[in-house]
């Protein structure tokens, strides 16, 4: 064994990676979100972090000549309603994009699943029936990406900030996250969790707000943030991705009039095979894609 050889990491050599259906966003994350892991998207709300994991589903089905897993997903959803409206709408521009690719009677929406729970009893007890899903139909385009938007809904209105709580909240963190990376494992499947943001306020800092990967300090909308449900839970995921958003006032060059322009950003928190990278990109009708600058 060379010391180069330890530096070197399997994971980002030979582990099957789901394009975003962005090259440009790819190329941050080394070619796309890994299979046999468990990858977090954080982000405050309405920073695209949702819309992301709905442009997912639909990459997930192309051929891996195009950087799909030509698969099948599991959406598990905790936020009411699910956003059907908006995955038909960015199916459609999926099958306008890949027409070349995709039969005339293709419907994208036959190969994504979709479950709502409203605990972390009720997410655990699907995740033990996942398997079986997985199983049932490896005939058609097999599962192997499951998708759960938000996982921080399920705790952050549950438990209360009691010893017991917070010991039956840890152990809830390790069971649903230990059988996420036995599924990923077992069937090569791409996990993908959502989580949200909470403020960080000075006479709060402790160990919730401890330094965690490549940022020094996480921001969003002019805020300092950090990752809800502490450091219990973010020692349970593989990687970490931030999604920040901030406003700019810009003035009409031709008028007085003010106009605010929206800018996020994708940022690489914590990985084990990828360096540290942001990228920003925009949220169109037609999805999620990265800006080159």
């Amino acid at each position: 064994m060379i010391p180069q050889n330890l530096l070197r990491n399997p994971l980002a050599l030979t582990t099957q990676k789901c394009t975003l259906g962005c090259p440009i966003l790819d190329r941050c994350i080394s070619g796309g979100v890994p299979c046999n892991s468990v990858t977090e998207l954080v982000a405050e709300s309405a920073s695209g972090k949702t819309q992301l994991c709905l442009q997912l589903l639909l990459s997930a089905q192309l051929p891996a000549s195009l950087g799909g897993l030509a698969a099948s997903s599991l959406y598990i959803h905790s936020e009411f309603p699910f956003p059907s409206r908006r995955l038909h709408q960015l199916s459609q521009s999926f099958r306008s994009s890949y027409s070349h690719v995709l039969d005339s009677a293709y419907n994208p929406l036959d190969f994504v699943l979709v479950q709502g729970v409203q605990s972390a009893d009720e997410l655990f007890d699907v995740l033990l029936k996942t398997d079986s899903i997985v199983l049932r139909r490896r005939t058609q385009l097999p599962v192997r990406l499951i998708v759960i938007d938000s996982i921080a809904a399920l705790f952050r209105g549950e438990f209360e900030n009691t010893p017991l709580d917070l010991k039956r909240r840890s152990s809830l963190f390790f069971k649903i996250s230990g059988k996420l990376k036995a599924l990923a494992e077992r069937f090569g499947l791409a996990v993908v969790v959502t989580n949200q943001v909470v403020d960080v306020m000075e006479q709060t800092q402790g160990l919730n707000v401890l330094r965690i990967g490549n940022l020094g300090s996480l921001y969003s909308s002019g805020r300092r943030v950090c990752a809800a449900l502490g450091l219990a839970w973010a020692n349970c995921v593989n990687s970490r991705l931030f999604l920040s958003r901030n406003e700019e006032i810009q003035a009409e060059v031709t008028g007085d009039s003010v106009g605010r322009l929206t800018r996020r950003r994708l940022h690489v928190v914590f990985s084990p095979h990828l360096p540290e990278s942001s990228c920003e990109f925009v949220i169109s009708r037609e999805g999620v894609f990265g800006i080159e600058r």
